[in-house]
Parts: structure tokens; C-alpha cells; sequence
């Protein structure tokens, strides 16, 4: 069969490649669709992000959706012919903060198209895919699997908008509007927030964000005294959800949050600077967001049952054999907020 390989920065190919042999527990999917993340951009443009870096070819992915081709002897959840929303997590279940019920932080994680363990974990960019039946999430007969890869960063909102405690009827802010703050926005008016803004430094993914939920939409490279008016009487926003991962980002959601806001940091960047006079004298929660547990299961049922409409998110489906193309699509966010591959 065929995947989509990294083998250094900028040095993507289409090759061969070989599936593990399947175990009694396992299922094996026939990939329909993939989106592309932030994570799979930086390995293409950088080899990897922070300390993680590639050190041998890895099939990327881990937004995947496809429908099951044969299942290992004691599987019961599902059938060959289901469709399926693959959950890229496989935690150990016997490492204590697994223990504890935290899966998401398993000191043996093995996650989709991670080189954060070395060998590397293969990701779900692959025409066929083994997985434990844990992993294989069944999908109504009827769903589009375009749909059905959009679990995964669903999931992610999901579990931040958890970590940020109550939306009903609150003022939310969410700054830097690519998939996940497009998402995160989806998510806080499913949620019942009363006011929703969000910021970027483009155009294009703050027209988007209008159609999918937020009430105001400000280019803060523009007009960044749009946002700034907010700061007025100590702040006014009740929850911020910081997806830029940007250190100027966070430093303008503490200003133009409320004493007693709780602002999640969603976006990951390196180090940056925070002001803690200020998230001291106003009472700030600040609150660190990481993948999700549960909240797979909740994000297909949110997709399947068309609460969450991701249809405006989606810009291309690309054939795999263009994966070069698409990824420099995905890269360019004057055209592109979601670009998935076709298997």
C-alpha cells in the first residue's frame, strides 16, 4: 500500500509501506479521508517542533476516518463494512496518571504520527491502517467520512472548552482563528456562550469565523485598537480560549480579560512571555489545555448528529498522490483553513 512519509523538513513522499501484522484485538481500516494539522505542518516545514523531531521516516496523520476492512478474532465493537472515526490515543491504562483517570497524560502513549517516542509512531496517512477496536470509533451507516475526520481537533475544542468551566451566557474571546479556534468558536455557541470575538492577523479565517458563530471579527494587525477598547474597566470577556500559541496573543487576552476570567491556553508556541502583574492583580485563571480522553466519543456524536456543522471549515479534498500540493495548501492560510487528503 501507499502512505504519506515524512522524511526531513520539506522532504514528503508518497512510498510504500508495510502494516503491522494484526493481533486478536486489532481492526484494520481502509483510510477514506485525513485532515492536515498543525502538527503535521510543522513537520513539514520544520522536521518537527520543539524538541521533537523526526529522526526516521514517519507516515504523518492522525485526523483519519475510513471504514473497516477485517477485524482480529475477539473484536466486538465492529463489523467489517462500518464506517469508523479513528481515535489516534492508544494510553497504557496502567501508568498512574492513567490510573487516576487522565489517559491524556500516559507516560506510554503511543499517539498517530508522533515522533515523540522513538521508533516513531506511524500515522493514519496510509491507504490502510491497524488499530486497536478501542481506536475504531463506529460512525452511522450514513455519515460522510470528510465529516467523521474532523473528531480528532473536535475533540481537542471539546476538552477546552471542559477546562474552561461554564459557557453558558458568557462573553468569549477567541484569538487566532485557524481549525482548532474556528472550532473552539462551534463549540462555545453549542455551549450557549452569550457573546462570542475573535481575533487573527488575517482576513480570510475571520470571514470564516463570522459564518460559523462569532458575533465580531477583528484583524488585530489592522485594528488593534478594536480589541484593546475591551480592556476598558478592567476587561470584559469571561472566558478566553488562546489558539495562536502566540505570546503577544496572550498578553492582549489577559488585558481584555475580566478580574476572574479563566483563559485557556489552547495554541502551543515556545516559550513566551506572561504578564503576571497583571494575571495577578485581576485574579486570572490561567489554564493549560492538552489532546483529550472521552470527549472523541462526544465529538463524533456532535458531528454525526449535525450539531456541529464543520462543512464551512472544509477548503479541499486533495488525492493522496498530490499530498506535496495539499500540504502546501494547508500551509497558506490566505486560501486554506481545512485541507484533508483522500485515500
Amino acid at each position: 500500500m501507499k502512505a504519506v512519509v515524512i522524511h526531513a523538513a520539506h522532504d514528503l513522499r508518497v512510498e510504500d509501506f508495510v502494516n503491522p501484522p494484526m493481533g486478536p484485538n486489532d481492526v484494520e481500516v481502509r483510510i477514506s479521508n485525513g485532515g492536515i494539522c498543525g502538527s503535521d505542518l510543522h513537520y513539514y516545514h520544520d522536521g518537527g517542533f520543539g524538541t521533537v523531531r523526526v529522526r526516521e521516516k514517519m507516515a504523518l496523520g492522525h485526523e483519519i476516518a475510513g471504514v473497516v476492512a477485517a477485524i482480529g478474532a475477539k473484536v466486538t465493537a465492529v463489523q467489517v463494512g462500518d464506517k469508523v472515526a479513528v481515535n489516534p490515543s492508544l494510553p497504557c491504562n496502567v501508568c498512574k496518571y492513567c490510573l487516576e483517570g487522565k489517559p491524556r497524560h500516559c507516560l506510554d502513549m503511543r499517539f498517530f504520527g508522533s515522533a515523540m517516542r522513538f521508533p516513531h509512531v506511524q500515522g493514519g496517512f496510509r491507504e490502510m491502517l491497524v488499530c486497536s477496536e478501542v481506536q475504531a470509533v463506529k460512525l452511522p451507516a450514513g455519515m460522510a467520512l470528510e465529516r467523521a475526520a474532523f473528531a480528532e481537533p473536535l475533540s481537542v475544542c471539546l476538552h477546552a472548552a471542559n477546562q474552561a468551566g461554564q459557557l453558558q451566557g458568557r462573553r468569549v474571546l477567541v484569538t487566532g482563528t485557524g481549525p482548532i479556534g474556528a472550532l473552539c468558536i462551534m463549540v462555545a455557541r453549542q455551549a450557549g456562550a452569550r457573546e462570542i470575538v475573535t481575533t487573527d492577523l488575517s482576513d480570510a479565517p475571520l470571514a470564516i469565523a463570522r459564518k460559523v458563530g462569532a458575533d465580531l471579527a477583528i484583524n488585530v494587525r489592522n485594528d488593534a485598537d478594536r480589541l484593546s477598547k475591551f480592556s476598558a474597566d478592567k476587561g470584559y470577556f469571561d472566558v478566553v480560549f488562546e489558539c495562536s500559541g502566540s505570546g503577544p496573543a496572550l498578553a492582549s487576552a489577559i488585558a481584555v480579560a475580566r478580574p476572574g476570567a479563566v483563559v485557556v491556553q489552547v495554541g502551543i508556541g515556545g516559550d513566551i512571555a506572561v504578564p503576571l502583574n497583571v494575571l495577578v492583580a485581576k485574579e486570572i485563571q490561567l489554564r493549560g489545555t492538552f489532546r483529550f480522553d472521552a470527549e472523541f466519543d462526544w465529538a463524533v456524536d456532535f458531528l454525526a448528529s449535525g450539531a456541529i456543522d464543520v462543512a464551512p471549515l472544509l477548503t479541499e479534498i486533495v488525492p493522496m498522490g498530490d499530498a506535496v500540493r495539499a500540504f502546501d495548501l494547508a500551509s497558506d492560510r490566505s486560501r486554506a483553513m481545512k485541507v484533508q487528503l483522500a485515500f
